[in-house]
């Protein structure tokens, strides 16, 4: 059974690939490398170095999550009768989906190493990471976990409909007009960076393969879609500086508001008032957090108490959401969240 080494490319031209990756490539015997699109592979090929890609795959799958266990599957297959050697765009351990699956199988392997093109992107962009960012996969991006309070850089945003698709998402965390930059190539001969508003985004034709995209942080007042800023502002209000009447407030004189805000957001939907519906579940929260900071305050329990309650409660009672449960109508649904309830009053001793 042979071993599989994997070495990383970098982003951009010959230069830029570490001495002992190159050194590397030149004495391999069995040179396989995931796709033939990368900068520096012309240059190898003139060296006389032989190569062999899975572009192929590409085309002969359908999706991403097809492509990459095959080719892992081919790779694992070669490597039975004698060590290889795999290459790949950028930094093995960046971003990398083949070499992942590759050290779950359990497999042999050996992570050589490369340059990331991330320190080209901070250099290109002329920032310091010490301050927090966060690296997502177009393919991938969701609100969900965005931090506009962090800045952002996402890779492969290579054609206009995955800028689009990326616009779209960013567009309910962002401001329109919020500047963020284009790079292609961070790093190498061609590489080229454009500031734009977020609307233009999607506004190019072609392939960019080596493109991505960075989003500078919001400033914290412009946070208006964020938790943490509720949380920051919950905090002042409710802290040592902060607002004298909430500070004089206990959980029982509180409650006649919670009860206020919830009556007012029944009748905004008994109203059918939309916006009204949105600003009254805006109330409630508030009531809640100031409960939370409340008990925080005086040392009773914490808001992260109440999350890790709720989101342990959550999991528990849908094993039919996460487990494979079969619960497929409403009364099975009943049934089950029966059985757990009853399962959960026996383990508290009732």
């Amino acid at each position: 059974m042979g071993k599989i080494e994997i070495i990383g490319l970098g982003s951009s031209n010959l230069e830029q690939i570490p001495l002992g990756v190159y050194r590397k490539i030149k004495q391999a015997d069995q040179l396989f490398v995931r796709t033939e699109d990368h900068p520096a592979i012309a240059e190898l090929q003139a060296e006389g170095v032989e190569m062999t890609f899975f572009d192929d795959y590409y085309e002969k799958f359908d999706t991403f999550d097809q492509v990459y266990p095959a080719i892992v599957d081919q790779l694992i297959e070669l490597s039975k009768e004698e060590d290889i050697v795999y290459a790949v765009p950028g930094h093995p351990m960046v971003a990398e989906r083949t070499v992942q699956l590759l050290i779950e199988s359990n497999r042999e392997v050996d992570v050589i190493g490369g340059k990331s093109f991330i320190d080209d992107m901070f250099q290109t962009l002329e920032i310091d990471p010490v301050d927090g960012f966060q690296l997502l996969d177009a393919f991938d991006l969701s609100t969900d976990v965005i931090q506009t309070g962090q800045s952002v850089i996402i890779m492969q945003v290579f054609n206009q409909l995955m800028a689009s698709e990326v616009k779209l998402t960013l567009m309910e965390k962002y401001p329109d007009e919020h500047q963020i930059c284009v790079v292609d190539a961070a790093g190498g001969l061609s590489e080229q960076k454009k500031w734009m508003p977020l609307y233009e985004l999607d506004r190019f034709e072609g392939v960019h393969n080596l493109r991505s995209v960075y989003v500078p942080s919001l400033n914290r007042d412009e946070r208006t879609t964020s938790f943490e800023l509720l949380q920051y502002y919950i905090d002042a209000i409710t802290g040592e500086s902060g607002d004298v009447w909430v500070r004089e407030q206990t959980a029982l004189t509180l409650l006649p508001y919670l009860k206020e805000e919830t009556q007012e957001l029944i009748e905004a939907y008994e109203n059918d008032d939309i916006d009204n519906v949105i600003e009254e579940l805006g109330d409630v929260l508030m009531q809640i957090l100031y409960h939370t900071n409340l008990a925080e305050n005086t040392g009773m329990f914490s808001l992260e108490e109440v999350l890790d309650g709720i989101n342990r409660k959550l999991r528990r009672r849908h094993p039919h959401v996460f487990d494979g449960v079969e619960a497929n109508t409403p009364e099975e649904v009943d049934a089950l969240w029966q059985e757990i309830k009853k399962k959960e009053k026996e383990e508290r001793g009732f």
